[in-house]
């Protein structure tokens, strides 16, 4: 695969996360949806580039995410009607309809489902790892990423070797609260500490790509700088002015990509009528 197929791949999945996204939005201000969610609009390239770069090695990881997981199920393969149908409450939904927005498991997709105690799939994942071996990728936000468990989980994944790679999703927020009166490290840093590879990028697709060559070969922790579009839960916007990755890329190869992004808005759009209309 060379880099525009990369490229292309990636935007066409960002695109269904994007819209599944802005389908979930629309049904929380309906109160269709009932429940708490959280919405991973705006940090869909994470998942979107990991996936492709994934299927590019033949590699099937497993997968730890916390809550704004919606974009990691899509990406990386899970049923999206099963994920409309978690959101609604069903019992057919990939989680039984108890896991809700935050705690998406998925069998098919070696997605495990988060229990509800911040950063708890540090350990938890590590431990898997270190019983299978196998590859396993880690979803961390900037606050849960800084739980004493989680830091220990570090230390222990790059002692034994683990083929790990702990993602940050560092949108600079936990809750409200920004880093700078949180702590005055940073995550790709600590890691160093541990005698672990880190690196420290933006959201851009070809950042996972320059980066990418000793995944799973080794524990190696990527602090993403990215923005969520949302509020933490619930159906409202941080700001109209945060920077919108999507957007971006969509400006910069329109006539290449602007069909992509009708079509997968067309899509998503009828995927949510059909099984809103089921209910």
């Amino acid at each position: 695969m060379n880099k525009n197929q990369y490229l292309k791949k990636t935007f066409e999945l960002a695109a269904e996360c994007r819209y599944f996204e802005l389908n979930v939005f629309k049904n929380v201000e309906k109160k269709i949806i009932k429940f708490p969610v959280y919405l991973s609009a705006g940090q869909e390239f994470i998942s979107a580039s990991l996936s492709t770069i994934c299927k590019q090695k033949k590699v099937v990881p497993e997968l730890f995410p916390q809550h704004r997981c919606h974009s990691i199920y899509i990406s990386f393969g899970g049923d999206k009607k099963k994920l409309v149908n978690e959101l609604l409450g069903k019992n057919d939904g990939c989680t039984y309809g108890m896991g809700g927005s935050a705690s998406i498991h998925s069998k098919e997709i070696k997605m495990f489902g988060h229990d509800g105690l911040m950063g708890t799939q540090g350990p938890i994942g590590v431990g898997s790892c270190f019983v299978s071996k196998k590859p396993t990728i880690i979803f961390l936000g900037d606050a849960s990423a800084e739980e004493d468990y989680v830091l220990a989980s570090l230390g222990w994944a790059s002692f034994k070797k683990l083929p790990i790679l702990f993602i940050v999703e560092d949108n600079n927020l936990s809750i409200l609260t920004e880093k700078k009166t949180r702590r005055h490290w940073e995550m790709h840093d600590v890691a160093k500490g541990f005698k672990m590879k880190s690196y420290n990028i933006d959201d851009n697709p070809l950042n996972f790509l320059k980066i990418s060559d000793r995944f799973f070969k080794e524990p190696i922790l990527v602090n993403v700088n990215t923005n969520r579009l949302f509020w933490h839960a619930g159906a409202g916007i941080d700001s109209p002015k945060t920077f919108d990755r999507y957007k971006l890329i969509l400006k910069k190869n329109e006539k290449s990509y602007k069909k992509i992004d009708d079509q997968k808005k067309r899509m998503i759009d009828i995927l949510w009528k059909k099984q809103l209309e089921k209910q």
